[in-house]
């Protein structure tokens, strides 16, 4: 199968980018430039729309059961079902036993229909990091429930929960403004909603690269919106990685916006991390199951994070519950399931769920240091047959690549010795980082060779396409530029190649790249045309070729503005000044129609 048919039949299965994406590199002030050169002037809430969709309040009915009690700002809108999801995914499930205050994080997808790209999301897609890009279908909410007992209420209990709704996927960043918001609303009622909204709608723009304050009910976060040319840093002291460069009295600094703890996730199943990361970039579909939101949540936020820098590109919902409208499509046996991850609570799942290929069970406690947690062991999926099944991986799959036991014994070791959990955190990170390098770096190789050679890209020619992506090609050229150049991890990386053809995260990666270097062959036509000597070229030609080339030039220049075209600024002067000459040559009446069209 050549790769467009691959392509074509599993970029069903991806998410829609909502914006095009480059390989320049970022340059604050000019995004910021953008921002002021393509929006109208900012209105109220413009800012709040920057970060958040909406703040709502759900609480427990007697009659209808969970139930939308306040949206804020009351004039934004959700569709009836939007609002039923959200309802029902603030809840842990009534089984779950949750006192107190839980928070959990879940993600839906927007009613087709209504969906728009706020012109500063467009921006700030084009910047990002790409795992870290908005799909403008999805929603985010970051929950924070309150149960506790409560005598002068008919049922007994006092049950809310605050919720942020958002397009981001700033898991740290949000789960930690919630956390500020919510008590105050608990405490103060609907006026500390209000304050809050204002203060974010204070907030300057998430621009990628900007280090920020971020002012709110009297605090202030100091955050830094990754881009696309930085570096993940493995400092075991992560919050000296952020410049402390602060214009409000002390900022409380998150190391990161969007990272969970991967060894803290990890660890009660750490012996199948090469398994796991394997189901992962193979876009396998897997069901988390755990007795608590706030587990399951994070465990599906680190699985999809486990492959950084490739974009998990299947769907994944890291909470998820028997009322959602989705429901019978995860659930339904008339067809194999969908590359998605799901994270559940409700002991029906473990029914419900059985023909799932890849199920991973957690424990009620899970410690980030227990060094017996990671002796457990594969069963085969056909064996969990009732609600109280051990915590576990159960899988039929078998792997291709070989276990790191340098990394297993090293992380081992540190639960032994009780090294610092970031210690362990970043070597597991690094450890997942490289391993992902050293499988993309041939995919980069093998995309740079399709390339055509600069000297054969003709100004007086059309711009070259990319070459067939041939995948028995890709697989010939791992004898001497595969992934055991950089990793000593061992086995059929071909099989797993392969594999990785057939995924949705292949297909996503593919049309990525294809649309950047298609973008950079485009650049390049761009400068051969500007270089070139157009008025000799046009001396022998007759007068409608060279109104031809003054429309090519211009449609031209239109895309390169439009596309953003990684090109410098001094070949478009140049283009355009050469455009400009060329029209002068023509009659005057000619002149004035060019000119004005």
């Amino acid at each position: 199968m050549t790769l467009p048919a691959i392509s074509r039949q599993y970029l069903k299965f991806g998410p829609k980018m909502a914006a095009e994406v480059t390989d320049s590199e970022l340059n604050v002030d000019v995004l910021l430039n953008d921002v002021e050169s393509t929006s109208p002037p900012l209105l109220p809430w413009d800012r709040f729309f920057h970060w958040l969709h909406c703040i709502c309040v759900v609480t427990f009915d007697l009659e209808l059961g969970q139930a939308m009690e306040i949206i804020y700002p009351g004039h934004v809108k959700l569709t009836e079902k939007e609002k039923m999801n959200i309802c029902y995914l603030s809840f842990p499930d009534s089984n779950s036993g949750c006192m107190g205050d839980t928070q959990f994080h879940f993600r839906i997808r927007q009613c087709p229909g209504r969906r728009s790209v706020i012109p500063m999301h467009a921006l700030y897609n084009r910047e990002c990091p790409t795992v870290l890009q908005i799909d403008s279908s999805y929603f985010y909410g970051y929950v924070y429930f309150r149960q506790v007992k409560d005598k002068s209420l008919r049922r007994g209990y006092f049950q809310k929960s605050l919720v942020l709704i958002t397009r981001f996927p700033f898991v740290q960043l949000f789960s930690y403004v919630v956390k500020i918001v919510a008590p105050e609303y608990f405490k103060n009622g609907d006026p500390s909603i209000e304050a809050a909204c204002h203060d974010i709608d204070q907030w300057p723009a998430p621009v990628p690269g900007s280090i920020l304050n971020l002012p709110i009910l009297g605090n202030v976060l100091q955050v830094q919106i990754p881009n696309r040319s930085e570096k993940l840093s493995f400092a075991f002291n992560d919050d000296k990685d952020i410049i402390n460069k602060s214009y409000l009295p002390a900022p409380c600094i998150l190391p990161s916006i969007s990272d969970v703890n991967m060894f803290k996730c990890f660890c009660p199943v750490l012996s199948h991390i090469q398994l796991l990361w394997e189901l992962v970039i193979t876009a396998e579909p897997i069901v988390v199951m755990a007795s608590s939101p706030t587990v399951c949540s994070e465990m599906v936020q680190a699985l999809t994070s486990m492959i950084w820098p490739l974009k998990y590109c299947g769907d994944f919902r890291p909470f998820f519950t028997i009322h959602d409208s989705e429901f019978k499509e995860y659930t339904t046996k008339t067809q194999a399931p969908p590359p998605v991850i799901l994270g559940v609570t409700n002991p029906f799942f473990a029914k419900t769920l059985q023909h799932w290929p890849h199920i991973l069970r957690i424990g009620d406690c899970i410690s980030g240091n227990s060094p017996g947690s990671h002796k457990n062991k594969i069963k085969k999926a056909g064996n969990l047959k009732t609600i109280d099944s051990k915590p576990g991986v159960y899988t039929r799959y078998k792997p291709f690549l070989q276990k790191d036991k340098v990394i297993l014994r090293k992380l081992i070791k540190g639960m032994q010795t009780e090294r610092p959990a970031e210690v362990q955190n970043a070597l597991l990170k690094r450890h997942l980082v490289e391993i992902t390098q050293s499988f993309i770096i041939p995919l980069e190789r093998y995309m740079a060779s399709l390339m055509p050679l600069q000297r054969n890209i003709s100004p007086h020619k059309a711009a070259p396409n990319l070459r067939p992506f041939n995948p028995d090609d890709f697989v010939k050229s791992l004898d001497v530029s595969g992934p055991q150049l950089t990793t000593g991890v061992k086995g059929d990386w071909v099989g797993l190649y392969r594999k990785f053809f057939r995924s949705a995260t292949f297909s996503c990666w593919y049309n990525m790249r294809y649309r950047d270097v298609t973008k950079k062959l485009q650049a390049l036509h761009l400068e051969a045309l500007s270089d070139a000597d157009l008025q000799l070229w046009i001396k022998d030609k007759q007068e409608v070729e060279v109104v031809d080339l003054v429309l090519k030039i211009k449609d031209k220049l239109e895309i390169a503005s439009s596309e953003n075209l990684p090109v410098t600024e001094s070949t478009l002067n140049k283009l355009q000044s050469s455009l400009e000459s060329i029209i002068y040559t023509l009659p005057d009446d000619l002149q004035g129609v060019l000119k004005s069209s």
